[in-house]
C-alpha cells in the first residue's frame, strides 16, 4: 500500500530523529505530529517571491576567486551550525528531507524550500504561528542554545543557587547545557583532541571536572568552540588557507581573516575586529562569526553564527563615505544629557552580496559591527551596505505597491527607493550614538536584557529620522528628500500581522506606529488610509527619543518592560485594517533567496 506523502515524510523523520542527550534536559517535550498540511505548504510557497543574487565578479582576480571559493566553504560550515542552534534536529531533519526529495517526493520537495525560508523545521505562518512543517518539538525561547526545553523561570532559579556561574551563562559565545555525563565527556574530550582549545580556555577543563563531580548542578556553560570543536577547527584551517591565498594582494584583508581564524577558537573576537574596523580592504569583505542575538528569546545574550560574502562597490562607498559629516553635531543634538565622543572617520562603505549564510541568509539590508562595547569603544565599527538587496527591482516595487495601497491619496508618491537607502544609512549610523553604557556603568545587554536589541534598533530607527531632519536643517536633504525618508520611517512601522513579543523588530515597529499615531503623525481612516501631518513629525520623533535614550542611560529595566507594554497594543480596527489593505496587495510576504555564487 502506497503512504500518504505528508505520512511519509513524518514517517521518516521521526525515525531519523534519535534522541539526543546534548542538550536534552529531564523532560523532553514529545514530537509534535501536527505539522504543516500540503495545502498549507503550498499556500506559503505562493506567497513567496524569489530573489536571487548574481554580483558581477568579472573584474576580481584569480587569488581573489580562489579565496571566494574557501569563503564559501566556511560559510557551508557556520551555516550548519546556525542551523543546529536554532532546533536540535534540525540536521537531520534535513538530511532526511533531502533524502525523501532525491527519490521524487513531491512534498518533500515543498517542505525543502520551506526548510530554506525559515532555516529550519518550524514555519512562520502568515498568522504569525510558529508551527512544525515536519516532525519536530518546538522549540522554547532559548532554542538549542541552551539545555532543550530551559525556561526563564528553572534558569532564575538555577542563578541563585549558582550566583558564580552567571558570566558563563550570560556569555555571548556559550551554549548552556544540561550536566550529564555525556555531555561532560564529549567537551573534555574536545579538549583532548584539540590541545590549542584546552590552551585558550585554561580553567574550562577544571569547570568541567567541577561540573561532573557535582551532578546536582543541573546546568554548564561550554565556548561555541569547544562544543562545536571539529566544525570550528575546519572553519580555521579554511580561513587560514583563504589568508595565505590573498596575503600577496591584499595584506589587511589577510591579516582580517588570519585574526578571525583565531578569533573563532578563542571566542573572542577582539583581534578580528579590530583588524576587520580599522584595515583597508580590496574589492573583498566578508562577516564572519557569531555576533547578533535576536534569536535568543530566552536572555537575548546569546550570539548566532552567521557569514556575508561581500563585493565592494568601489565607486559608490568613495561617494558614501565623502558624504558623511556632522556626526559629532547630530550626536550633540540627540534630547539627552549625556552625550559622547562620536567618531568622525566611520568605516563605511557600499557592497554586493556575494553569498550570505546562517542568520545572514535572507534580504538583511545593512549591518554594524562589532556590538560588544568595548571594541566599539576602542576601534569603532564597520558598517556593510548591501546595495544589491536595498535596490532589488522585486523588493522595491513590492513595498512601493504596499505603500501606495496604505495611504491616502496624498501621500502615494511620497515613498521613494532612494528614501530607503537613506533611512538604511542612517540607522545604521545611528548605532554609534547614543548612551553604550547605562548610568551604573553596565552595557545595554546586560542592564536591558531582553529588552535590549529591542530599544537598540528602535533608537536607531528614530535617530535616523532626527538625522533626516538634522540634514534638512543644514540644506544637505532637500524638502523632498526629507519627505520621502519619513514616508520610509512610517513605511517601516506597518505591519501585517501581530507580532509576537519576541519579535524586536516586529514589536519596536509597531511601538513606534503607536506613538506617531498617539501624537497625531499619522491617522487612519478605513475609507482613504494612512494619513501623515509631516509638520508634527519631527516634535514626535524627539519626544518619543528622548524617552527611549533615557530609559537606556537610566538602565531600568522594569521601566523598558512597561514603555514596551504600553506602546505594544494592537487595534483590530487600526492596524487589522491596515493589514488587510497590505494582504489585498497579493504582495509576497515570504522571500526565496539564492546565490549565483551557491550554483542555485
Amino acid at each position: 500500500m502506497k503512504m500518504n506523502s505528508k505520512i511519509a515524510i513524518v514517517a521518516l523523520l521521526t525515525v531519523a530523529l534519535s534522541p539526543s542527550l546534548t542538550y536534552a534536559t529531564k523532560t523532553t517535550p514529545t514530537k509534535e505530529t501536527s505539522i504543516l498540511s500540503e495545502a498549507q505548504v503550498d499556500s506559503i510557497l505562493e506567497d513567496s517571491m524569489k530573489i536571487h543574487f548574481a554580483p558581477d565578479i568579472s573584474h576580481l582576480s584569480q587569488t581573489e576567486r580562489k579565496t571566494l571559493d574557501y569563503l564559501v566553504q566556511t560559510g557551508h560550515i557556520l551555516h550548519d551550525l546556525y542551523l543546529n542552534a536554532q532546533h536540535k534536529d534540525a540536521l537531520q531533519q534535513k538530511a532526511a528531507l533531502q533524502e525523501l526529495a532525491a527519490k521524487g517526493n513531491k512534498d518533500a520537495e515543498k517542505r525543502l524550500t520551506l526548510y530554506r525560508i525559515f532555516k529550519g523545521p518550524i514555519a512562520t505562518t502568515p498568522d504569525n504561528k510558529r508551527v512544525p512543517f515536519v516532525a519536530a518539538d518546538k522549540p522554547g525561547p532559548g532554542k538549542n542554545r541552551y539545555a532543550w526545553g530551559l525556561t526563564k523561570e528553572k534558569l532564575d532559579a538555577f542563578l541563585k543557587e549558582y550566583p558564580q556561574l552567571e558570566a558563563d551563562i550570560f556569555d555571548l559565545r556559550s551554549l548552556v547545557r544540561a550536566n550529564t555525563p555525556d555531555n561532560i565527556k564529549k567537551d573534555l574530550a574536545a579538549l583532548t583532541k584539540y590541545p590549542v582549545l584546552d590552551t585558550l580556555h585554561p580553567l574550562l577543563k577544571e569547570k568541567l571536572e567541577q561540573a561532573k563531580n557535582n551532578p546536582q548542578q543541573r546546568l554548564y556553560a561550554v565556548p561555541y568552540s569547544v562544543a562545536y570543536a571539529d566544525d570550528i577547527m575546519q572553519a580555521y584551517e579554511l580561513l587560514q588557507k583563504a589568508s595565505r591565498t590573498i596575503a600577496p594582494t591584499d595584506k589587511d584583508f589577510a591579516d582580517y581573516l588570519a585574526n578571525r581564524s583565531r578569533d573563532l577558537l578563542s571566542d573572542d573576537y577582539e583581534s578580528g575586529d579590530a583588524s576587520w574596523v580599522t584595515g583597508s580592504f580590496g574589492n573583498l569583505n566578508a562577516q564572519i562569526g557569531s555576533y547578533e542575538t535576536y534569536d535568543d528569546a530566552l536572555l537575548g545574550v546569546k550570539s548566532a553564527f552567521s557569514m556575508s560574502i561581500l563585493i565592494k562597490d568601489r565607486e559608490r562607498s568613495a561617494k558614501l563615505a565623502n558624504s558623511i559629516s556632522d556626526l559629532q553635531e547630530i550626536e550633540n543634538s540627540l534630547p539627552y544629557e549625556h552625550h559622547k565622543n562620536v567618531r568622525s572617520d566611520i568605516p563605511i562603505g557600499v557592497y554586493h552580496v556575494y553569498a550570505d549564510f546562517g542568520q545572514a541568509r535572507g534580504t538583511n539590508t545593512a549591518s554594524i559591527l562589532p556590538n560588544e562595547s568595548r571594541f566599539a569603544r576602542k576601534y569603532g565599527r564597520i558598517i556593510l551596505m548591501r546595495y544589491n538587496v536595498l535596490t532589488n527591482p522585486t523588493i522595491v516595487t513590492s513595498a512601493k505597491t504596499i505603500w501606495k495601497t496604505v495611504v491616502a491619496e496624498p501621500f502615494a508618491n511620497d515613498l521613494t527607493g532612494q528614501s530607503n537607502y537613506i533611512r538604511t544609512m542612517w540607522h545604521e549610523i545611528g548605532h554609534y550614538m547614543g548612551p553604550s553604557l547605562d548610568k551604573q556603568g553596565r552595557t545595554l545587554d546586560v542592564a536591558m536584557q531582553d529588552n535590549a536589541n529591542l530599544l537598540e534598533e528602535m533608537k536607531s530607527d528614530l535617530v535616523s529620522l532626527h538625522s533626516a531632519a538634522f540634514l534638512h536643517d543644514k540644506g544637505v536633504h532637500d524638502d523632498a528628500t526629507l519627505r520621502s525618508v519619513y514616508a520610509g520611517g512610517i513605511m517601516r512601522t506597518l505591519q501585517r500581522v501581530k507580532p509576537r513579543r519576541s519579535q524586536p523588530y516586529q514589536t519596536m515597529q509597531l511601538m513606534t506606529f503607536n506613538f506617531f499615531r498617539e501624537q497625531g503623525v499619522i491617522s487612519f481612516v478605513a475609507d482613504s488610509g494612512l494619513s501623515i501631518d509631516y509638520e508634527k513629525y519631527p516634535q514626535a520623533v524627539t519626544k518619543l527619543l528622548a524617552k527611549l535614550l533615557d530609559i537606556q542611560y537610566q538602565g531600568d529595566k522594569q521601566a523598558a518592560d512597561d514603555f514596551i507594554e504600553q506602546y505594544s497594543q494592537w487595534d483590530e480596527s487600526v492596524h487589522g485594517a491596515i493589514a488587510k489593505r497590505i494582504s489585498d496587495t497579493k504582495q509576497p510576504r515570504y522571500r526565496i533567496v539564492s546565490y549565483e555564487a551557491l550554483g542555485e
